[in-house]
């Protein structure tokens, strides 16, 4: 696996860069499968919480599991592979994002429940998904104003809390799952949990780089094995379920359009831009490859063809999974073509009934330990975004305490929402990653403004730093300055996490990373 942005071949052409790079079939087909179960949990707990919520038969909770499955591989596939302008090209997986859970539940216990509700769900889903995919064509000035809305006080803050937020979902597994955590836990469960845990830090400790890389399925694999041995891990539903089952458009209905939920659901993908926005600049820097303005508008492009395709085939609004973000960098696995297997992957089991009940069956305990390392590791992604921001500045340290408060009220009060507030408004502030994400750019506005261009690709240099002169000869002995820069051991950083313009020229790829890949 490569492990610099970019290298010059013997004859000294350019190498693909880590991110672009396409591993071979066994590979990626290992990789992609580790994207499919760390993502797993969190992709089908949304269509159970909703269908539960709405009162569909079993059967219908298993086809939206199905559809939501199928979706998520498509998704996940147009922002990595990309198509045209359209899609990232990075290794970001599409999930279902937890921010629509309760505005869904919402809008479908409004129209009554059961798959009537899905109809009403599903006509805003679409609405939305349009609205998201014209927003992210806007004309280039008007979307860099935009993106200044998203500096790096603000994803760092967003990407930060989504980690904060996701732990509680992981420890609440690590005892058994959320039904048993008011009873105090399983022991068991814990159990398992901590020895996944150990297990997965053990083989990134000490394994050779390619066990490290995909540590976190050997502990899934072997928490499971462990967990079947011992009587734990139930393969019953297995047997009783179907070999196929295809996800067709409209299943349960045409969809239907209604204000209140459309704007519900508009209001849902404002948030949802925010957390891809933020994912798609932290891959960025766990991969080494520049982000700007137009790749997080091909990244948002990508959430909204996703959402309304979801919409489409039985499914919901997409964002981009922070819990993968956190498997790339425990893996260092940059290939975006990892995240198009784990796509084909999805599709599959999307398809196969039986190999979704199968990789269902893995133990809450397992999955706990496992999500625990990646979703800590998520929270440190938006940690070292803020790394790059100003601190001591007190604007700047108020902005993300006071966010940080108000993402965790939401989880230390919940009844207040359910007590002073109507269903519906309650349905979209029960939230912290909405009422965090919503300070933090209230909070931004208010104390630094509306900032000029994109953030967090304009070049700030430091005040006090001289000019950088980048001269001529630099273009023509990129071999020469690359051994420099590595003999010395110098950071030739400008301050603000990007290269300088004589750092640029020791790697070739490094300026590249912005540019619209062919396609």
């Amino acid at each position: 696996m490569a492990r610099v942005a970019a290298r010059l071949s013997v004859n000294g052409e350019q190498s693909p860069h880590p991110v672009d790079e396409v591993l071979p079939l066994p590979k990626l087909a290992l990789y992609g499968f580790q994207h499919v179960l760390a993502f797993y949990a969190g992709a089908v707990i949304v269509p159970i919480l909703v269908g539960s919520a709405l009162k569909l038969s079993p059967e219908q909770l298993v086809y939206l599991i199905n559809a939501d499955l199928f979706t998520c591989g498509i998704a996940s596939i147009i922002q990595a592979w990309g198509m045209g302008r359209i899609g990232a090209r990075l290794p970001i997986v599409q999930g279902v994002t937890f921010t629509a859970v309760s505005p869904m539940i919402a809008i479908g216990l409004g129209a009554g429940g059961g798959t009537a509700a899905l109809l009403v769900i599903y006509g805003a889903v679409i609405t939305a998904g349009i609205a998201t995919f014209a927003f992210a064509w806007m004309p280039a000035r008007v979307f860099r104003v935009v993106m200044s809305l998203f500096p790096p006080v603000v994803t760092g803050t967003v990407i930060t809390i989504l980690g904060i937020v996701l732990l509680p979902v992981a420890l609440k597994d690590v005892v058994g799952g959320a039904p048993l955590v008011g009873d105090g836990g399983e022991p068991r469960q814990l159990a398992y949990a901590v020895a996944t845990m150990l297990f997965v830090l053990l083989l990134m400790r000490l394994g050779r780089p390619f066990v490290s890389s995909i540590a976190v399925l050997l502990g899934l694999v072997g928490g499971t094995l462990v967990a079947f041995a011992l009587g734990d891990a139930k393969f019953a539903a297995v047997g009783q379920s179907d070999w196929i089952g295809v996800t067709t458009p409209f299943h349960f209905g045409a969809p239907k359009f209604e204000w209140f939920p459309i704007l519900l659901m508009l209001i849902v993908m404002l948030i949802t831009m925010v957390e891809t926005t933020g994912d798609t600049y932290a891959i960025g820097e766990i991969v080494g490859k520049d982000v700007d303005s137009e790749t997080v508008a091909r990244a948002l492009r990508a959430d909204g063809a996703a959402t309304a395709i979801g919409g489409l085939l039985n499914s919901f609004p997409y964002v981009a999974f922070a819990e993968n973000v956190g498997l790339v960098r425990v893996t260092k696995v940059k290939s975006r073509f990892v995240v198009v297997a784990a796509g084909v992957i999805m599709i599959i089991l999307g398809l196969l009934p039986k190999a979704a009940a199968a990789v269902a069956a893995i133990p809450p305990g397992v999955l706990g330990g496992a999500a625990t390392v990646m979703f800590g590791m998520v929270a440190l992604a938006g940690i070292q975004t803020l790394g790059k921001v100003d601190l001591k500045e007190e604007k700047n340290a108020l902005i993300v305490g006071v966010a940080l408060a108000f993402a965790l009220f939401p989880a230390t009060v919940p009844a207040f929402f359910e007590k002073h507030m109507s269903v519906d408004l309650a349905s979209l502030l029960n939230s912290g990653v909405t009422l965090g994400a919503t300070a933090a750019i209230v909070l931004n506005l208010l104390f630094n403004g509306l900032g000029k261009g994109d953030p967090h690709t304009d070049p700030h240099p430091a005040p006090d730093a001289a000019p950088e002169v980048v001269l001529p000869a630099q273009a023509d002995a990129p071999v020469a300055l690359a051994a420099a820069h590595k003999s010395d051991g110098t950071d030739k950083s400008d301050g603000t996490g990007r290269a300088s313009a004589v750092d640029a020229a020791d790697a070739p790829g490094a300026a590249d990373g912005a540019a619209t890949p062919a396609g």
